[in-house]
């Protein structure tokens, strides 16, 4: 029986003030799957993950046309707030971003001190939510002594693991991962790439990626983009063994891109 739909979108366009970057793009996304997107620098990729928990809208003449659904819900509704939807469509950019002036706790607590007041949790609760956050993102371990310290004493791996924590401790259903291994060393990578396996019982994630062996690697169902469109979005194994359109096949098999 398939998943249920969690997320479906239906003619997204976004926008740059009155540039059209993303076309028209409607697939749906299953209850704990890994969904991959890939496509070539400037295809829109990133964009349209943006889109998906409206973190777009904050850049200065940015907008968003058609319809994202969460849950059955549109969150570009009129009376959807933008950081309830961030509660539950968590995001880590491709760069690590830690809070720097904070310390490790602070960075991963950190999404939980704009919860409304009667629903923050006490001091205890909150050191047990960054603890199952850290131990969820495989870093528990190597920081458990230095809670204390400042995040950016970790090594970038590390730094990506502690934003995976931050996100992960508001307990959203759905993260959202923006080519989170772009930066790191090989081992890192691998580290990420196994804690999305790991993760996927627990949440869906839909990852950017440039590296289509990972997409390969990871995915459950990849989306190819293309000059904002997207181009096929099919079960990962049939879109890089028999895709349907020749341009996906072209990608694939490394003829551009």
């Amino acid at each position: 029986m398939q998943p249920p739909e969690l997320l479906g979108l239906d003619g997204l366009d976004a926008y740059f003030g009155a540039v059209r970057v993303v076309r028209d793009v409607s697939f749906t996304v299953q209850s704990g799957q890994v969904t991959a997107i890939i496509g070539p620098s400037g295809c829109g990729k990133s964009t349209l993950l943006r889109c998906l928990n409206r973190m777009h809208e904050t850049v200065p003449g940015a907008r968003v046309e058609g319809e994202v659904r969460f849950q059955g819900k549109d969150i570009y509704g009129p009376s959807v707030s933008a950081i309830g939807v961030r509660r539950h469509i968590g995001m880590v950019f491709q760069r690590p971003t830690p809070f720097p002036t904070m310390s490790i706790r602070d960075n991963v607590s950190a999404g939980l001190k704009i919860l409304p007041r009667n629903e923050r949790p006490s001091r205890r609760e909150t050191d047990e939510i960054v603890e199952r956050a850290l131990r969820r993102a495989a870093l528990w371990d190597e920081v458990q002594d230095r809670l204390s310290a400042n995040a950016t004493a970790l090594s970038g791996g590390q730094q990506q693991r502690l934003c995976v924590a931050r996100a992960l401790a508001t307990s959203p259903t759905v993260l959202l991962l923006d080519e989170p291994t772009a930066s790191l060393d090989p081992i890192s990578t691998q580290r990420i790439e196994e804690l999305v396996y790991e993760l996927r019982s627990e949440v869906t994630i839909i990852i950017v990626t440039h590296n289509m062996q990972q997409a390969a690697r990871i995915s459950d169902r990849t989306a190819f983009m293309l000059g904002g469109e997207l181009v096929e979005y099919a079960p990962t194994e049939v879109l890089f063994t028999t895709p349907r359109d020749p341009r996906t096949d072209a990608y694939v098999t490394g003829r551009f891109g």
